[in-house]
């Protein structure tokens, strides 16, 4: 790449905006799906329309920070950590757009509960929810504040989601069982409860890359001392 100031200010402009658009659609994508679980929780169908339709925004993102990722690319040849910036940048976009992909889903099963009579349980939901938010804002945290440890320690967290996913599915299952014309409503909670599973393996995959962006250290597939040591050096 030239290193002349005018080249070099065109290209560290691009790549702030190139990260800056990746953390407005994980804003974005974290939106969604708070505001999904909040129209199952207050069965709330014109809130889901509103996640369903805003899901194109993010679906927009991530084209757009491909097609930005590729002309830094072919225009700059960056190199370590630009490089790394710019791939795990696009990867991390493809679990956002995922992300989001998941709040539509529990939007459209919420519109669905809603049409039925009230039903307690749904508040089983909002321990998932909470737990799968608090991953996704610090899988964010780790990519823009270049906290590697903080992206390592996600994978560990998630065990806890996997946990909690299995119970209250298992639960919901039973009530099924017992049910008397209701085990609709219950297949659409187990299936909210497998997405927000989901966000939590989203949002440890965004951990990983961002251990990738500092450290050029691929932790997938790792034990947990080995992800917290990638995390720490």
């Amino acid at each position: 790449m030239n290193s002349s100031p005018h080249i070099l200010r065109d290209f560290d402009n691009a790549i702030a905006a190139f990260k800056s658009e990746v953390l407005a659609m994980a804003a974005k994508a974290r939106h969604n799906l708070e505001r999904a679980v909040q129209a199952l929780m207050e069965r709330n169908s014109e809130l889901a329309n509103s996640v369903i339709a805003d899901d194109d925004d993010v679906d927009d993102y991530e084209r757009s920070i491909d097609q930005h990722g590729m002309d830094i690319l072919v225009k700059y040849h960056p190199m370590a950590t630009d490089l790394r910036l710019v791939v795990s940048s696009m990867k991390i976009s493809m679990n956002l757009e995922r992300i989001s992909d998941h709040a539509v889903n529990i939007a459209k099963r919420a519109k669905k509960i809603s049409a039925t009579p009230e039903l307690s349980e749904v508040n089983l939901i909002e321990p998932l929810y909470t737990l799968a938010d608090h991953l996704l804002r610090d899988a964010i945290s780790s990519y823009s504040d270049g906290n590697s440890a903080l992206g390592a320690s996600l994978h560990t967290r998630d065990k806890e989601l996997d946990r909690m996913h299995k119970q209250t599915t298992a639960h919901f299952a039973s009530r099924m069982e017992e049910a008397q014309g209701r085990c609709q409503e219950y297949l659409h909670l187990i299936f909210i409860v497998r997405s927000l599973e989901r966000v939590g393996d989203l949002s440890s995959n965004i951990g990983e890359d961002a251990v990738y962006l500092e450290h050029a250290k691929d932790i997938r597939h790792k034990s947990t001392l080995e992800r917290e040591m990638s995390g720490e050096e």
